[in-house]
């Protein structure tokens, strides 16, 4: 197949976004959900409430530290084989979890190994998007992204009815068999070739015109890639360099730190709700419920702020889009400790959950937008990596300040300034690039500015650095005349 000049904007890509869709409800909406098994593991073993957060806190870092080996396999084998990989991977560990002795089991079965499959598929799915769209990419996402939101939704009351009619290892190997529809999933992954991902090859399919003979060479070339590039240690090294040489760029070096401190602040929310909910007085049907509206207003987040953010007037102004977004989610964790009925809890859920849905939806397209679409799946990879250690960490230290404190107040706290950071430091990070570039305008119109042009004894002065033709003739005219008297 000849190689697109661009993404294709529909058709096919359409099919993409559904498959991604449910990859976000197997991985992000399951991981979600694992916070509704917390009680039951906190009592079933008898552990306080850090070494309890364990649990969750592996299954996230998993994802996230493992998304550049899902990148790698989808970009040297393929998209398809990785999620398929990593949903016989994600389902194998939720079935053993079901037979968890001890917290130390659910550490590897539920943490590292459902984690390792959920990041095989997670990456590849997002960056597959990416890849089909380019107008309307920010739909896309947002549309693809609120599987988490419908998922949660959706699976938030049904975990609890399975937990009380299976017990929690029921409703796990229940899980683990509904995860299984990660490698549907992966089938849908049909692979595209843009011109664009052909320069990043040495010198393959770089000339525009290739003699016949040589197109039957390149096609049995290209069933025996994997295995080429695998053997050949200079065009491997060569393709890594190609792939992460986004690292060096000072706007990528930004958003990286950023999403450090957006991670650390986002991921004890999902954890702790439904027990912060459990210990003012909410019943567990409430505190699910809770967890549901999130999910739900997460997905009108995904889908308006998705398209909001495609119209002319805002598409350039998506950098300050998403920092506004997790500002606002900054804040609301803030206010959290002081919310202690039910009644006051649905509101928090309604905007956590918006402004959650709209700076997830924003993270792949603002990655696209610094490192451009060939190297958004390894940008991803890296972006995903650094969700990783936040996530091992902040959970547990969130319980230890529970264990301490006996209140869910400086956990809260420290997660709404964490994420408030992220905000303003990556604000100050665009602001000052717009004066830099401001500056160096003005420097390179100062240069060029004043021009003096010399026609029959006249001088012409232009501002803009460009002659008028009438007006160095009419100079030209005054000077003759001026000179004759």
């Amino acid at each position: 197949m000849a190689p697109r000049s661009g993404p294709p904007d529909g058709g096919w890509g359409w099919m993409i976004v559904a498959g991604c869709f449910l990859v976000t409800i197997c991985t992000r909406a399951v991981t979600r959900c694992i916070s509704i098994f917390f009680v039951e593991f906190q009592a079933y073993f008898g552990q306080d409430y850090a070494r309890t957060a364990w649990i969750h806190s592996i299954v996230d870092c998993a994802t996230m530290l493992c998304a550049p080996l899902g990148s790698l396999i989808s970009n040297h084998v393929s998209c398809q084989v990785g999620i398929m990989l990593g949903g016989l991977l994600a389902s194998t560990g939720l079935i053993l979890s079901s037979f968890a002795a001890s917290l130390e089991h659910l550490y590897l079965s539920l943490g590292v190994l459902t984690g390792l499959g959920f990041a095989l598929c997670y990456s590849p799915a997002i960056a597959m998007v990416g890849k089909y769209f380019n107008k309307r990419k920010a739909l896309a996402y947002g549309i693809a992204m609120s599987g988490s939101g419908i998922g949660t939704f959706i699976l938030a009351p049904v975990v609890q009815l399975l937990i009380e009619q299976f017990s929690w290892r029921g409703a796990l190997l229940i899980l683990g068999g509904f995860v299984l529809n990660l490698c549907v999933c992966g089938a849908l992954m049909r692979p595209i070739a843009l011109k664009e991902d052909c320069k990043t090859a040495p010198g393959l399919l770089e000339q525009e015109y290739v003699p016949e003979a040589q197109k039957q060479d390149l096609k049995r070339m290209s069933i025996c890639s994997p295995l080429i590039k695998a053997w050949s240690h200079e065009c491997l090294c060569y393709c890594s360099w190609k792939e992460y040489d986004f690292l060096l760029m000072p706007g990528f070096m930004v958003l990286a730190v950023s999403v450090l401190f957006m991670a650390y602040g986002c991921s004890p929310l999902f954890v702790y709700l439904v027990p912060y909910a459990l210990s003012v007085g909410v019943s567990h049907h409430q505190a699910a419920f809770l967890m549901s509206i999130l999910g739900v207003i997460d997905i009108i987040g995904n889908i308006t702020f998705g398209w909001l953010t495609d119209r002319r007037c805002l598409k350039k102004y998506r950098h300050f889009c998403y920092l506004f977004a997790v500002g606002m989610d900054g804040l609301c964790c803030l206010f959290l400790p002081v919310l202690q009925t039910f009644p006051l809890l649905v509101p928090f859920s309604f905007t956590f959950g918006y402004f959650d849905g709209a700076y997830v939806t924003l993270i792949p397209v603002v990655t696209a937008d610094v490192v451009g679409t060939s190297s958004l799946s390894s940008a991803l990879g890296v972006v995903y990596f650094l969700h990783a250690i936040p996530y091992l960490v902040s959970p547990p230290v969130a319980g230890w300040l529970v264990d301490t404190t006996g209140s869910y107040t400086a956990s809260f706290l420290l997660c709404g300034f964490s994420m408030i950071f992220s905000s303003t430091l990556l604000c100050f990070a665009r602001l000052a690039k717009k004066i830099k570039r401001t500056h160096l305008r003005s420097l390179t119109n100062d240069t060029h500015s004043k021009h003096h042009i010399w026609t029959n004894g006249a001088i012409a002065y232009s501002v803009t650095g460009e002659l008028d033709q009438k007006d160095a003739e009419f100079l030209a005219v005054d000077t003759s005349s001026y000179s004759n008297r």
